[in-house]
């Protein structure tokens, strides 16, 4: 176990010091700021969305490792999946980090290394900020913050 605790902590520090997709989109026709005023992290999320499609994604911020990796971890996740898809992973995401830490996680790949911010329930709202910026974005809200009612 402690084997693995080593690689998700590497995976996140990893996405931290070298975040994927971290840039604005010109081409964007969907676009969403985040904030978490408990911590200070902010994001600016970028999608663009041919026919259903998760096209191309990015993001500029600043934050923690936590909300840092993230972000970097999810637009990997996302490019190329359809809409629906990536509503239905934001539920599982979310369903990941907010359950008791006695529960099982489901694998979700790399995104799994985050599992272990639901035994820091102060952290679970770093984890999903950009979670919640991509779901404001689809919705073509403007922009969203962690102290939205329902988190």
């Amino acid at each position: 176990m402690a084997d693995l605790n080593d690689l998700y902590q590497e995976v996140i520090l990893d996405h931290n010091r070298r975040p994927r997709n971290f840039h604005a989109l010109a081409d964007a026709s969907h676009q969403a700021e985040g904030y978490n005023p408990l911590c200070g992290d902010r994001l600016t999320l970028y999608l663009r969305i041919d026919n259903g499609v998760i096209a191309d994604v990015a993001f500029e911020g600043s934050g923690c490792a936590i909300s840092k990796a993230s972000a970097s971890m999810m637009t990997d996740a996302l490019k190329g999946r359809r809409v629906d898809e990536a509503r239905a992973l934001f539920e599982r995401f979310h369903r990941m980090v907010t359950t008791s830490p006695d529960e099982p996680v489901e694998d979700l790949g790399k995104l799994s290394a985050l599992a272990g911010v639901r035994e820091f329930p102060v952290r679970v709202k770093c984890a999903s900020l950009a979670w919640h910026t991509l779901k404001a974005a689809m919705a073509r809200e403007t922009k969203t913050t962690t102290e939205t009612e329902g988190w």
